[in-house]
């Protein structure tokens, strides 16, 4: 039997219930994308969530945090040391509203990542209030947008700590295998850690199972232990192999425009909406289709009585 060591669970802060959620019209929910375990779909999740809640009518901006930088060129984004890039924003030399990028996507700005990010973990040691650079950086631009996502790399350093002391909430990506249970009493640690120093606000968003193959004993034993240990914070929706999610950062698109029919697509489309669920936000296009279905009814009705006054004379 797989088990998840509970040694954080008590410790972890409270989380808010729906009434403390802000509501849509507050500055802009920041949610980091983070596990410290590499190749788990961090990367694959924020630009694909970023996009299906750009696509739902929300103004949504992306932080490419990994020095990396594959965020970036999964959006189409060439690599360029000449760029404005989230290393100028962590080192001071420009303000986030220089450096957005708009993409292909309506509503989705980039924050492009940099090689330079390398050198940033050693040039901010020395810096004034390092842990809130980018916490600091974002400020001016949280009421922008309602969902502001960092793409953090796969290491617990000061880089992943700055959007740890900016997030208000992370969202972490694993496998349903055993060595991301391992690792995720570590990451809860790291939360704990965080929230008590840095951020005393500091949520968990929830857990997203990637890669996921619910016909297999390991991912079925997995999932209910998640379920067990973290409740309703463990994501409903999960993410599936699918060759289109594969293919799409190849061409430089979010899978939802690389083949919006893909189960790929459809899959991030879901999680975007149980995120909007999560925080009581109904989206533009939620309102449009929810205006559509009540619209629906009355149109049929009105296609039957056309069809009965059509028929009247023959039906008598």
């Amino acid at each position: 039997m797989i088990t998840i060591h509970p040694a954080n669970k008590a410790n972890r802060q409270p989380e808010p219930g729906p009434e403390t959620t802000p509501p849509a019209t507050q500055p802009g929910k920041v949610i980091a994308v983070v596990n410290q375990k590499g190749g788990v779909g961090k990367t694959t999740t924020a630009i694909n969530l970023a996009a299906a809640l750009a696509l739902e009518g929300l103004p949504t901006l992306l932080l490419d945090c990994d020095p990396q930088a594959n965020t970036t060129g999964g959006l189409g984004f060439s690599r360029d040391d000449s760029r404005l890039s989230i290393y100028d924003l962590l080192s001071g030399h420009a303000p986030a509203s220089r450096i957005l990028l708009p993409t292909e996507v309506p509503n989705l700005s980039l924050v492009p990542g940099s090689k330079n990010l390398i050198g940033a973990n050693i040039e901010l040691v020395s810096q004034d209030r390092r842990e809130f650079r980018l916490r600091d950086a974002l400020e001016p631009v949280r009421n922008q947008f309602p969902f502001i996502l960092l793409d953090c790399p796969p290491a617990l350093d000061l880089l992943t700590l700055n959007a740890l002391v900016a997030a208000d909430s992370l969202l972490v990506p694993m496998q349903a295998e055993y060595f991301a249970l391992e690792g995720i009493s570590e990451l809860m640690s790291t939360l704990d850690r965080v929230a008590h120093v840095f951020n005393p606000s500091l949520q968990l968003e929830g857990v997203l199972l990637t890669m996921y193959d619910d016909r297999t004993n390991l991912s079925q034993q997995v999932t209910e232990n998640l379920r067990g240990f973290f409740g309703d914070k463990l994501f409903k929706t999960t993410i599936p192999r699918n060759i289109r999610l594969a293919e799409a950062p190849s061409h430089g698109k979010p899978v939802a425009v690389y083949d919006p029919r893909s189960r790929g697509a459809e899959t991030y489309h879901e999680l975007a909406l149980e995120l909007l669920q999560r925080n009581q936000i109904v989206s533009p296009q939620q309102l449009r289709r929810q205006a559509e279905a009540a619209a629906q009814p009355e149109s049929a009705a009105g296609s039957d009585e056309k069809r009965r006054v059509r028929f009247w004379p023959y039906g008598r």
